[in-house]
């Protein structure tokens, strides 16, 4: 927020900022704190991401292994992998270090933090299977993964489609600044009572899920629509297609919030599972609480403290709204804007 107030009456790059707000957002979850050697955690992650999500010829081909072994993507995957390693390495080992000479958690606040966690239950022991440094390194990065890039992009989004639509925009913050004012303690569970936001939100995750396709696999033999899919085949479910369905949705390509006004439908897909932004059943997403608190808590703070503006000499109807190719579909372009502060 302070950048952004030195920033003021100038262009920002807002998707930047915000990709920088949540991923220190989700290093101080998991790790406690930014990692000491931040930049160059960031850069791999998003490098690897990027090209994991990516056209890789291997993988039309994967039981080659002449195709496989030539695949400079792999090779460099497999060397980030590694450059990732021996940051996550010493983010455990100083948590190890800080827990023995200290009985506080390894968080800025001397709570735990998810490391602590991780380490406390693999000291105890009690799990039916046993933890070890490999598994607490795969699953931090995921929760980083997972916890930046889908929130960055749904905020990023949600901007987006606010200075598309001035008079959506102007009603948000008027609830917004309402509800605030005067506010400085318990805003959390203000936030949380902020309906029309909610629904600003709903409609933001519905043109632009976070993940616009979930990959899946049968586990038994299922026919639909004529076709059989046999047990353990791979299937692809087009989430982006379904949330513009028209068969369910009243002129799906439009923004228009109020649409889940007087529905009761939740983030599992209601009776016709036509909305699932954050997947369904066993392996819907595990992070939905703590992803909807960053999202609606970051965007009550952008609404709160500032005002927005194109740049001059650019209209609303002429952004790019390209979506980037990949696991996520983030903008492809950056989100430039006048930024400034409310009182």
């Amino acid at each position: 927020m302070d950048s952004l107030r030195e920033s003021s009456g100038r262009i920002v790059n807002l998707t930047e900022k915000i990709f920088s707000h949540s991923s220190s957002v989700t290093c101080r979850a998991a790790f406690g704190g930014v990692v000491v050697d931040n930049e160059a955690f960031l850069k791999l992650t998003a490098d690897a991401t990027a090209m994991a999500s990516g056209f890789e010829i291997a993988d039309m081909f994967p039981s080659s292994r002449i195709i496989g072994a030539l695949s400079w993507t792999k090779r460099r995957l497999k060397e980030m992998r590694w450059e990732l390693d021996v940051i996550l390495d010493n983010v455990i080992d100083q948590h190890r270090r800080n827990r023995v000479e200290n009985e506080l958690g390894n968080s800025e606040f001397g709570s735990e933090d998810l490391v602590d966690v991780f380490l406390r239950v693999k000291e105890e022991g009690k799990l039916q299977f046993p933890i070890d440094k490999d598994n607490i390194k795969a699953v931090l990065h995921d929760v980083f993964v997972a916890g930046t890039d889908t929130s960055a992009g749904t905020i990023d989004w949600t901007m987006t489609e606010l200075l598309r639509h001035p008079q959506v925009m102007a009603k948000a913050q008027a609830e917004v600044r309402q509800a605030l004012k005067g506010n400085s303690t318990e805003q959390n569970d203000i936030v949380r009572n902020l309906k029309y936001l909610k629904l600003v939100i709903k409609e933001a995750l519905r043109l632009h899920p976070p993940i616009p396709m979930l990959y899946r696999a049968s586990k038994e033999e299922h026919m639909m629509n004529g076709y059989t899919i046999p047990a353990g085949e791979k299937v692809t479910i087009n989430i982006w297609a379904m949330h513009r369905d028209p068969r369910y949705w009243k002129d799906p390509e439009m923004f228009k919030p109020e649409r889940f006004e007087n529905q009761s439908l939740d983030f599992v897909g209601g009776d016709h599972y036509h909305f699932l932004p954050f997947g369904a059943g066993k392996r819907m997403c595990p992070g939905i609480t703590y992803g909807l608190a960053n999202v609606e808590f970051t965007l009550s703070q952008l609404l709160y403290n500032f005002d927005w503006v194109l740049p001059t000499g650019v209209r609303a109807e002429d952004l790019d709204m390209t979506e980037n190719n990949g696991l996520t579909a983030a903008r492809k372009h950056n989100l430039s804007v006048v930024v400034t502060p409310y009182n």
